[in-house]
């Protein structure tokens, strides 16, 4: 297992391809209606805020990835703070769920878009199972080992980009650079709303993370890994922005919200006629099922790396190879679960509350016991927190009202890791090893 992490073998570029990768995939193709459907007329504005959150969380990994570059990652972050317990395990373990979760959005966006020629109804049993067959996919991709992993995400990330930004100046230029959502529309901004959309706005930068778990393998880490968590941050926030004013030059906020499953592709029609129509679905195809490559890789190899930690039990169910074949083979089960049985906006839901809890234990973890020691300073990692929690709490308040049901199985879930890893590690926390006191 060991072996799989090669020093150095990560360039500054490459660092960036990946990030940028893993965030631009289902994020803005599936998310945009989402987060316009909370945050009304102003939903650009939600990826600003999001892009602003965001810094400041990575903040706290940057910090971390400078002093401690390492292939352990988040649950290397975790341990340092809060000692080999259940509290570092569960928060792990969090992390990698959402990470799964996420890998469920790609799948039924994928799903969604490519059925959007044929006019099928987004709720058609078409979408789990051309997600599942994605899924699939990736996973046959991923066996073939991780040279050509590498190559294909980096190429894939230049034509992700390149084609996401090509659509939003285009969609822009078409409309004569007006902005629809905002026509006629009040100028007040719907507060709760506003922040609550800032939480699936997250979900389209958390893809940085990625480059924490590849810290060791980073060229010179000690400055890369920062250097390139903040680029791909950039990078996103701009693409993003043209994306969403992109779509909002296009399209009435009604028909956002109408189509919020595959916003980009009902904008696209108008914009562009039957040939940007067309470029769109292939380019969220390209985006999707590539994104979702580069997560079920991440994500194995992370469940990998939290089982040789020793933080989550492993079964071998008869497998033969290499932990992260069996990692692979459960990442894959689990994705393919989720993608079946919940829809777009529920899947989003639940990797909100996941990373979110996740992020305030990191940050508070690094406040109470590392800030001295890595030279952060406690302001920052203290309005990292409050605006977590600000956010979490108004997006679990709305949900509420929207849709209880995920509110409670997110909590039910999250309850559940804590209770699994107290049981499996008999310990909430220990003495951290490595200064972590």
């Amino acid at each position: 297992m060991k072996s799989e992490y090669q020093k150095n073998s990560i360039s500054l570029l490459g660092g960036i391809s990946m990030g940028t990768g893993v965030m631009i995939g289902a994020g803005i193709f599936a998310l945009t209606g989402q987060i316009a459907e909370l945050a009304g007329p102003w939903f650009p504005l939600s990826f600003i805020a999001g892009g602003i959150v965001t810094a400041f969380s990575a903040y706290t990994y940057v910090k971390m990835s400078n002093a401690f570059p390492s292939a352990g990652g988040i649950a290397m972050i975790l341990q340092k703070a809060y000692g080999p317990g259940a509290i570092a395990a569960a928060a792990s373990l969090l992390m990698a769920l959402s990470m799964v979760i996420n890998e469920s959005l790609v799948a039924r966006t994928f799903g969604t878009y490519l059925l959007r020629p044929f006019d099928l109804a987004a709720n058609d049993i078409l979408v789990p199972v051309l997600g599942v067959a994605l899924i699939i996919f990736a996973y046959i991709i991923n066996i073939s080992g991780n040279r050509s992993i590498g190559l294909f995400s980096l190429i894939m990330a230049f034509l992700k980009i390149g084609g996401i930004a090509i659509f939003g100046i285009a969609a822009l230029a078409a409309s004569g650079f007006t902005f629809q959502p905002a026509s006629g529309a009040s100028q007040s901004i719907p507060i709760a709303g506003f922040t609550a959309s800032i939480a699936l706005s997250i979900l389209a930068f958390k893809g940085f993370t990625t480059i924490t778990n590849s810290g060791a393998e980073i060229v010179d880490p000690h400055k890369n890994v920062g250097r390139t968590i903040i680029i791909s941050i950039a990078i996103c926030v701009v693409v993003y922005l043209l994306v969403a004013f992109g779509v909002g030059s296009s399209l009435s906020l009604d028909r956002i919200i109408a189509a919020k499953d595959y916003a980009l592709a009902e904008a696209a029609a108008p914009a562009f006629g039957a040939y940007g129509f067309y470029f769109t679905i292939a380019l969220a195809v390209v985006a999707t099922a590539s994104g979702l490559i580069a997560s079920v890789f991440a994500v194995s190899r992370m469940l990998a790396m939290l089982t040789e930690m020793k933080m989550i039990p492993h079964r071998h169910f008869g497998m033969s190879g290499p932990i992260r074949d069996h990692t692979l083979v459960y990442t894959v089960v689990i994705a393919s679960i989720l993608t079946v049985f919940f829809d777009l906006s529920r899947i989003a839901s639940l990797g909100a509350f996941f990373y979110l809890i996740m992020d305030i234990l990191i940050h508070w973890g690094v406040f109470r016991r590392l800030r001295t020691e890595i030279g952060a300073k406690g302001w920052v990692l203290l309005a990292a927190i409050t605006l977590d929690l600000v956010v979490l709490v108004v997006f679990a308040g709305m949900k509420l009202q929207s849709d209880p049901m995920i509110v409670v199985i997110a909590a039910g879930f999250i309850a559940a890791v804590f209770a699994y890893e107290r049981v499996f590690l008999s310990q909430w926390t220990g003495k951290g090893d490595q200064g972590g006191h």
